[in-house]
This record gives C-alpha cells, structure tokens and sequence, in this order.
C-alpha cells in the first residue's frame, strides 16, 4: 500500500469516471490524497506544484493529449513519478505508443474494478502492466493510421499544440526567458520547463533556441494564412 505522505494524479475530464477510479484508489489501494484534473496542461502544472504525487493516472481522449506519445515529456519531467494509462482505446498501436513513451501501466476502462486495482497495484510495485491483448496478432484495420499518432509538426501548423504550450511558445519567440516566462502565465518555473520539454518533443527539436527559430516561422505562416483567409483568398 502506498504512503500516506503520497498523492495519486487522476488526469481524466469524464468526472463520473474520476469518481470511480478514485474510489479504488481509496478503498483499494490506500491513498489518502487524490488530485483530479481535467485537460493535460492541467495535470502538466499539477505536477510541476506537487512533489509528493507518487502516481500518476492519464486518459488519452482528454484536451491537450494528442496521443499517448505526449506522456514522454512526463517521462522525462519526473522519472520518480510511476505512470500509467487508464483509457477506453483498446489499439494495439495507442498501447504501443503509450509503452514507447515510457508508462509503466496500460490498463482499459472496460476492466472490472478489481482487476484495475491489481493492475494498478503492479504498476506501484515497479512492474509494467499491459494488456494481454497485446499478444495477440495484430488485425489488418489495426495497422492503419491512429488518430491518436504522435503529432509531430511536419504539417508547418501549431494546430497540435495545447493552449499552454502555444502561450509559452510566443514568449519563448520572443525571448523571454523562463523566469519572464513565468511571472507572465503566472506558473512556477519548474512547471515552464516541464511545458518547454513537452513543446520540444511537438516541434521535433532539442533546445530552446531551435524551439525559438521553428516557432517563429511556424507562427509566422499561422499570421499569414489567416491574413489571407480575411481578405478572402485574394493575392
């Protein structure tokens, strides 16, 4: 059983399902404090004020999270944090996805309450927990295109962004630094970094000057097709 000095994250904006999945969390897993957000930035910034969440619960049909690959900023942020997917999709690709980012749990919905308990018990104990539809072979509609494939930006839109990477991505162009960046969203400047590494994983760079360069251009062209748009297509 989990610490009572611990915190569990549930990031999920269905509120009924919230409910449920904290009440195992309470009664069958023991934690005392569970944070709910509803939206990925949300939960972004609940772990950038937190330091005593010791797990974290993430849907993937929620505002902000494009695919389970945008949990790799997670990763990274807070490697002491366990991780773990708890969503309606059943895609082979999405649990592949979620497993590449590095989550320590894949679980669906649909399971019963005591079978997500254990799967989440597992996950606190430092295995990884997947489904074992994952052994099976892949069906041909399976290997399509996800709707939830990694985002990327190769479109030239920050269409992909959240609306806290898009504010923090017009400062960062403007040169502010994290400290300005902060005082500005009036974030903690740990929680701008966390933000900074998931938009460096969207723009495909690897620092903040790349970051600065890519969406200049990018919001740029955005300026300039919606100019276009105004004037109705004329050149």
């Amino acid at each position: 059983m989990p610490s009572d000095a611990h915190a569990v994250l549930i990031a999920d904006d269905d509120e009924f399902f919230r409910l449920a999945l904290k009440s195992i969390l309470v009664n069958a897993l023991g934690f005392t404090q569970v944070l709910e957000t509803g939206s990925l930035d949300e939960a972004l910034e609940r772990l950038g004020d937190r330091t005593d969440i010791s797990l974290a619960l993430f849907d993937l049909a929620m505002p902000g999270m494009e695919s389970a690959a945008s949990l790799g900023a997670v990763r990274e942020c807070f490697p002491q944090i366990k991780v773990a997917v708890v969503s309606g999709s059943k895609r082979r690709r999405d649990i592949l996805l979620a497993l590449e980012a590095g989550v320590h749990g894949y679980v669906h919905k649909g399971v019963g309450a005591p079978e997500l308990a254990r799967a989440l018990e597992k996950v606190m104990d430092g295995e990884i927990h997947v489904p074992a539809s994952l052994a099976d072979l892949p069906a041909l509609s399976d290997e399509a295109p996800s709707s939830l494939a990694p985002p990327g930006l190769s479109h030239g839109r920050t269409a992909s962004l959240t609306p806290r990477q898009r504010q923090v991505l017009q400062l960062l162009v403007q040169g502010k630094s994290n400290k300005e960046i902060a005082r500005s969203l009036n974030l903690g400047e740990g929680t701008v970094k966390i933000h900074l590494a998931s938009l460096f994983r969207n723009l495909g760079v690897n620092n903040r000057s790349a970051a600065a360069v890519a969406g200049l251009h990018l919001l740029a062209r955005e300026d300039q097709e919606r100019r276009h748009a105004r004037s109705g297509g004329r050149a």
